[in-house]
C-alpha cells in the first residue's frame, strides 16, 4: 500500500494481508442487485490491450453514485472486518460511494492487471478492493438450466505463480488490497452462464 503497510490486530488475515473471502449477500440479495442492475442497462467495457499497454478487458459495466448504498453495505458487516487495520496511521472509514456492477457474458473476461488507489481528497484514500459475487455457485440456474462456469479470480506473485484462485460463489465478499501494494490479478473468462459482480472500495482517513 502508498505509504505503509496495513497493520492488522485480531482480525484473521489470509496471506499477504488479505482478509479472506466472507458470505455476505444473501442469494435474495444478490439476485435482487442482479435485478436492479439489469433494469438499468449496462454499457460494453473495453480496452486497447495489451500491445498499447492497458489489459485485455471485455465486460459491461454499470457506475452509480450512491452514498446511502455505500453506507449500507459498510455498516451491514464490511466494517467489523476493518476493525483493527490502519494503513499509515489512518483507519477504514467507509466505502466509496461509487458503485460498479460488473456482467461478464460467455466469452468475456479481464486480463491482468493492478487495481489503483483513488484520492478522494481530505486525507480519504481508498486501499482495499470490494468484490461481492452477485452469481456463481449457490445462485439459481439459467433457462437452459445451466450454472456459472469460469469467472475466477486469480491473483499471482511477482514471477506469475498463482498465489490465490477464487471461484465465484453467490454472495461472497472478497477484499484485497489495491494501489502500490495490490497483486497482480485476472477475472478469467466465462465459459458458461454470467458472471455478475458488486464493486467498491474501502476509504481510509
Amino acid at each position: 500500500m502508498a505509504g505503509g503497510q496495513a497493520q492488522e490486530g485480531s482480525t484473521d488475515q489470509s496471506p499477504q494481508g488479505h482478509p479472506p473471502p466472507h458470505h455476505f449477500f444473501t442469494s435474495a440479495e444478490a439476485k435482487a442487485f442482479v435485478d436492479v442492475a439489469e433494469s438499468l442497462g449496462f454499457t460494453h467495457q473495453g480496452s486497447l490491450g495489451p500491445l498499447k499497454g492497458e489489459a485485455y478487458r471485455d465486460n459491461d459495466r454499470i457506475s452509480v453514485t450512491d452514498p446511502l448504498l455505500a453506507q449500507a453495505i459498510w455498516e451491514s458487516g464490511i466494517n467489523r472486518i476493518f476493525t483493527d487495520v490502519n494503513v499509515s496511521g489512518k483507519v477504514a472509514t467507509g466505502l466509496n460511494p461509487n458503485i460498479r456492477f460488473y456482467r461478464y457474458t460467455e466469452g468475456q473476461r479481464f486480463g491482468r492487471h493492478i487495481d489503483e488507489s483513488v484520492d478522494l481528497g481530505d486525507g480519504s484514500k481508498t486501499y482495499y478492493t470490494l468484490l461481492i459475487y452477485l452469481s456463481g455457485k449457490g445462485s439459481a440456474k439459467d433457462s437452459s438450466g445451466q450454472a456459472l462456469v469460469g469467472g475466477e479470480t486469480v491473483f499471482y506473485d511477482q514471477r506469475g505463480g498463482v498465489v490465490a484462485e477464487v471461484a465465484p460463489v453467490q454472495g461472497l465478499a472478497l477484499l484485497h488490497l489495491h494501489g502500490a501494494k495490490c497483486m497482480l490479478h485476472e477475472a478469467r473468462v466465462v465459459k458458461k452462464n454470467a458472471k455478475y459482480v458488486l464493486r467498491s472500495d474501502v476509504v481510509f482517513s
